[in-house]
This record gives C-alpha cells, structure tokens and sequence, in this order.
C-alpha cells in the first residue's frame, strides 16, 4: 500500500515505518522535526518537513495514498498542564485538518495513535476500551477529542479506521541490520531514559515523584509495552480496517510496574547505583495504569512477544549505550 505516516520521525512513528517499509509497502513521511529525527528514516523514504496543519499539500486527491497511519502529536503530559493551548493546536486542530484531507483524497483507512491517559484514575483494573474517560490532563482529552472526531467521520463519510491507545512504550528497536531506533526526547521526561541516564552519570539523581500512593511500595504503577511489539500492533491494525467503522483496542503488557521496581530493574541491567531522591506527586498522575489488551489479541491476533520489563530495559541501555541517542 502506498502509505502517509505523520510523525514518521519520531520514537514510536519512526519504528513503525521501518516496519512498513520491511513489509513491502510504500512509505512517505510527514514531520515537523520538531522532536523528530530525520536519520531515524530508512534510506529513501520521502520526508517532508512540514506542520500537520500543513498536511493538505501532501496528501492531495492525485497523490494516491492508500493509508495514513497518524503520530503527529505533543505528547508530554506535564506540559499539557502548562500549556494547554500547544496540545490543542497540534493534537485537535492538526488532526482535524489530517481528516480534512483524508476526506477530500479519498483515503480509505486510518490507524490512529491514542493513549491511556483517556482513562485518568480508573475505576478497575485492568482497564478494557469499555472503561470510563476522564482524562487528568489536557493532554489526555486532545487524544479522547481526536477519537470522537474520527469515529464520527467514519460514521459519516465511510472512513474505515483503528485507534490504538498505548500504555507506557519503552525499550528500543534493535534491528540486525540498519541502525537502532530508541527515545531521544529533548528535554526527556519519561522514567526509563531517564533513570539510564543516572546510570550512565549524565544526571546527578532520579527523581520519583509520589511515595503515598494506593499501591504496593507508594508509587505509581504503570504497564510498560516494548516499542517492537507496539510498532507490530500497527501493521496488524492496517490489514484489519474496515469501512465505516472505527474500533479501539488497548495496548499493553497487562503487567503493572512500580517506579520503584523500575528503578530496580535499571540497577541490576546497568549495574549502577542510580540515587533516588522521592519528590512530590505530579498533578494529573493515576496511581495505577494496567491494560487489558484481550480485545487487541482476540480480533488484530497480536500478542507482546517482549512482555518482560529486564528486556525492555535492557534494549534502552543498549541503544542508550550505541550512541545513536546523542
């Protein structure tokens, strides 16, 4: 298939296109840049640096584009609080005018990349798609917002489209050929590169935010999902797309880790002491965030061939290790 991924630069979209591009489709590359890297990109796959409000001079009625896997996003939840108005222009007026697009080009499928952080504080754990939304964050209700928007265009204009809502993607893609592919977030703000770069003396301590949590050791819990195995969920989603209709699945280990456990995994894998200073919670942080993938194992037929957090870890510290973080 010939193939639109915005965002394509990023972490996760980056990881994504070399898979596609290993499967044989047609892969062109829509990002900012803005926390995207260009030589993440397999070689010869089209980039074009441009805002996702931009993205109507690319995806045009002639250009013959088959799918639009969509990654184009702020995503840093914190920030959110801050700065609402950032997420909302990139998150809901950017995909809002990708939808535009799609529609006047035709475009038959979507994958969409959602989030977790729809649910806020659930009420049950595991949390299954059924689960209330009540996002905590801004952040959160750009991604909830995005959904609605698509599912009722799939209603209304045939779209046929899959939401994937992630839980917290961590490790690295470590291919036997080509370069490695890992977080390079700038500033970074996730718990795993963070703490490696503790480990690796780039950082004097971690700090954990909240120890009074309703949890086991007092910190969050969170279900942590390699980045391989979510990248492979997306391939799946894109065969799986029928018209008219949008479906959302979950993707998780259905495994919960404390950030105290994390801290302990990252210790034994780099074999340093990694200090921890305990601060305050972090307004807008659920205790407890545990997928339950069934829905995605039972209709993509996908399943986490990486569940065990050692390993994710591990590919972290071997692409932290590599350089190619910079």
């Amino acid at each position: 298939m010939k193939l639109l991924v915005t965002g394509g630069a990023g972490y996760i979209g980056s990881v994504v296109t070399r898979l596609l591009v290993d499967a044989g489709h047609d892969v062109t590359v829509l990002d900012d840049l803005s926390t995207g890297h260009a030589d993440a990109l397999p070689a010869g796959v089209p980039l074009h640096e441009l805002a996702i409000h931009d993205v109507g001079s690319v995806l045009t009625p002639d250009a013959g584009f088959e799918g639009v896997l969509h990654f184009a996003a702020k995503i840093a939840a914190g920030e959110s609080v801050q700065f609402p108005e950032r997420h909302f222009h990139t998150n809901v007026i950017g995909s809002l005018a990708l939808l535009d697009a799609i529609r006047a080009a035709g475009v038959p499928r979507m994958v969409f990349s959602s989030t977790a952080a729809v649910y806020g504080n659930p009420l049950e754990v595991p949390i299954t798609e059924d689960a209330v939304k009540a996002p905590t964050n801004p952040y959160g209700w750009t991604k909830l917002t995005v959904d609605a928007a698509i599912g009722a265009e799939c209603t209304a204009h045939g779209l046929g489209a899959i939401s994937l809502r992630y839980f917290n993607v961590a490790g690295a893609y470590l291919p036997e050929s080509g370069p490695a592919l890992g977080e390079r977030h700038d500033p970074e703000t996730h718990l795993i590169p963070i703490a490696l770069d503790v480990a690796a003396g780039k950082r004097e301590k971690l700090q954990v935010f909240g120890d009074d949590y309703p949890t086991p050791d007092g910190t969050c819990v969170r279900d942590y999902i390699h980045v391989a195995d979510l990248a492979a969920a997306h391939l799946l989603a894109l065969e799986a797309i029928e018209p008219n209709r949008h479906r959302i699945y979950n993707l998780g280990n259905g495994n919960g880790f404390s950030n105290q456990q994390v801290v302990e995994v990252v210790r034994a894998v780099t074999g340093a002491p990694v200090p921890v200073e305990m601060a305050a919670r972090r307004p807008g942080d659920p205790a407890e965030l545990v997928a339950s993938s069934a829905r995605a194992k039972d209709e993509l037929g996908w399943v986490p061939s990486r569940p065990d957090l050692h390993q994710i870890v591990s590919d972290a510290w071997d692409f932290y290790r590599s350089g190619a973080r910079g």
